[in-house]
C-alpha cells in the first residue's frame, strides 16, 4: 500500500510538472499582458507585473482598431460554424443512412483526399474563387470552412448509430426526410454537431494562412491576421502584442471551458457507436 502511494504521488507531482510547463507560456503572457510599456523587455525579464495595469489593452482598442478585426474573426467564425454544421450534418447523414447509387465509392474517395494536405489545394482553389469574384470578401474565406472530409466522416461514423427501424417506423408515417432529418436525426447527433461546432470555430477563429490568401483589404482582416500586421508595427512593444494574444486566446479557450462536457460525450459517444 505504501509503494503505491508513493507511485501515486510520483505520477501526480509529474503530472503537475508537465502542466507546469505547459502551462507556463500562456501565464507568463497574460501576466506581460498587464506590465506597464517597456517592462518586459528587461533583462532578465520580470515574471510578474511590478504594477498591473490596462495600459495595452487600452492602447490595443484606441490606436490599432482591434475591436473590427475581433468582430470579423466572430463573424466569419460563427457563420462558418452554422454552415459547417448545416452542409457536413447532412451529408453525414446522407453517407450513413440514405441509400443512392454509388454511395460507398464516393465515400471512400472523400476518405482517400483526406492524405492529401491543404495546402496543396490552396492555388487552386484561389484561383476558382478569382474567376468568381469572391476574393478579398468573407465568401471567399468561408468556402473552405462551409464542407469538410473530416467533419462530413465524423458526423457519419456517429449517425450509423441510429436504428434504421427508427426511421422506418417514421417514414411508414408519413413523415418527409427532411422532417425525418430535422426532428428525429438532429437531436440524436447533437452530442457529436456540438463537437464538430467546436472544431469548427476553434480552427477557423485561429486560422491564419488562408485568411492572408484571400484578404486583401485590411479593414476585413481577422484577428490573427491583424495581430501578424501590427507585429510588425510594434516589434518592440510587447505588452501590446501580448494583449492582443490574450484577446485572440480568450474567446476560444472560454468556448472550449464551456462546452467541455459536450466535447467529451461526442467523442466517447462515436468511439463506442462508430
Amino acid at each position: 500500500m505504501r509503494i503505491s502511494r508513493r507511485a501515486a504521488m510520483l505520477r501526480f507531482a509529474l503530472l503537475l510538472l508537465l502542466a507546469g510547463f505547459a502551462l507556463f507560456p500562456l501565464l507568463w503572457m497574460l501576466s506581460v499582458s498587464f506590465m506597464a510599456p517597456g517592462e518586459a523587455s528587461q533583462f532578465p525579464p520580470p515574471l510578474l507585473p511590478e504594477a498591473p495595469s490596462l495600459s495595452a489593452y487600452r492602447s490595443l482598442f484606441e490606436t490599432t482598431g482591434i475591436a473590427r478585426y475581433f468582430l470579423n474573426s466572430l463573424f466569419v467564425a460563427t457563420l462558418g460554424t452554422a454552415l459547417s454544421l448545416a452542409f457536413n450534418g447532412a451529408a453525414g447523414y446522407a453517407f450513413a443512412k440514405l441509400r443512392f447509387k454509388g454511395r460507398d465509392r464516393i465515400f471512400q474517395l472523400l476518405i482517400a483526399a483526406l492524405v492529401i494536405p491543404g495546402q496543396v489545394t490552396m492555388l487552386p482553389l484561389f484561383l476558382m474563387l478569382k474567376e468568381i469574384g469572391l476574393i478579398n470578401s468573407f465568401a471567399g474565406v468561408l468556402v473552405p470552412v462551409v464542407t469538410s472530409i473530416f467533419g462530413i466522416f465524423l458526423v457519419r461514423q456517429y449517425a450509423l448509430s441510429i436504428p434504421d427501424e427508427l426511421l422506418e417506423a417514421a417514414r411508414v408515417d408519413g413523415a418527409g426526410e427532411g422532417r425525418i432529418f430535422l426532428q428525429i436525426v438532429v437531436p440524436v447527433l447533437t452530442p457529436i454537431l456540438i463537437t464538430l461546432a467546436l472544431f469548427t470555430f476553434l480552427a477557423t477563429w485561429n486560422d491564419f494562412m488562408w485568411p492572408l490568401i484571400v484578404l486583401t483589404d485590411q479593414q476585413n482582416y481577422t484577428l490573427p491576421v491583424a495581430l501578424a500586421a501590427l507585429s510588425r508595427e510594434h516589434v518592440q512593444d510587447n505588452e501590446l502584442m501580448m494583449a492582443g494574444s490574450v484577446l485572440t486566446i480568450l474567446p476560444v479557450l472560454l468556448l472550449f471551458l464551456v462546452l467541455q462536457r459536450y466535447y467529451l460525450q461526442g467523442l466517447l459517444a462515436g468511439s463506442v457507436k462508430g
